[in-house]
């Protein structure tokens, strides 16, 4: 099993950013990961997991 990422690294932001550069990453990654818009790819599929969890964690640390 690999090991975690760190979620700032995942989100591409650096460790000072703000609620709102969070969101911003977030919602930019989550667009391009989308298994809609990726049908059949789980790599993709997984990555949008990674984005999902470092996401939760990061918006209510």
């Amino acid at each position: 099993m690999p090991s975690k990422r760190c979620y700032y690294e995942v989100l591409s932001i650096s460790k000072s950013a703000d609620d709102g550069a969070i969101k911003a990453s977030y919602r930019k990654l989550a667009l391009e990961y989308h298994p809609d818009r990726n049908p059949g790819d789980e790599e993709v599929a997984v990555r949008f997991r990674e984005v999902q969890e470092a996401f939760e964690v990061l918006r209510d640390p």
